[in-house]
């Protein structure tokens, strides 16, 4: 199973000269706790970092500075990993091991962004395999149960 059929593709972005409060906003109406930043490129938009809603509460209340005087850019993490929408699930799940993030940019050939895999993402997959493999044994178990009638 690849990245590109687990990863959600409508992602929320913003640009990195954007005001923060607008980005919180926008986390907010959209219910996402995560947005990519992005800038464009030939190719599409390109991920250049990743703005999360603990980003936002350690800029604003840990360093008590007012949202408005703040832009996206100033707060992201910057040069996000990422990883190729072809490249296999183990692959992903590794990363994000490896960096300790919950979420990955989804790019295409060309650096472009074409999703965002979240370990929510994963799991949602996860559990529905596993609810397949507990169904079939449930149906062994009952189909053999007839048979032995």
């Amino acid at each position: 199973m690849n990245v590109g059929t687990l990863c959600q593709r409508n992602v929320v972005t913003v640009s990195p000269t954007d005001e923060l409060s607008v980005a919180a906003r926008l986390m907010r109406e959209r219910h996402v706790g995560c947005l990519v930043v992005v800038e464009a490129s030939g190719g599409g938009a390109r991920p250049v970092g990743m703005l999360t809603d603990r980003d936002i509460v350690g800029a604003i209340i840990a360093r008590e500075t007012e949202s408005g005087q703040l832009q996206v850019g100033d707060v992201m993490t910057r040069n996000p990993v990422s990883v190729l929408e072809s490249e296999s699930l183990s692959t992903a799940l590794r990363q994000m091991r490896a960096i300790g993030v919950r979420r990955l940019p989804v790019v295409g050939r060309r650096g472009e962004l074409t999703g965002l895999l979240s370990l929510d993402d994963v799991l949602d997959t996860l559990v529905s395999e596993l609810q397949d493999v507990v169904g079939a044994i449930q149906n062994e178990r009952r189909i053999e149960g007839e048979q032995r009638r």
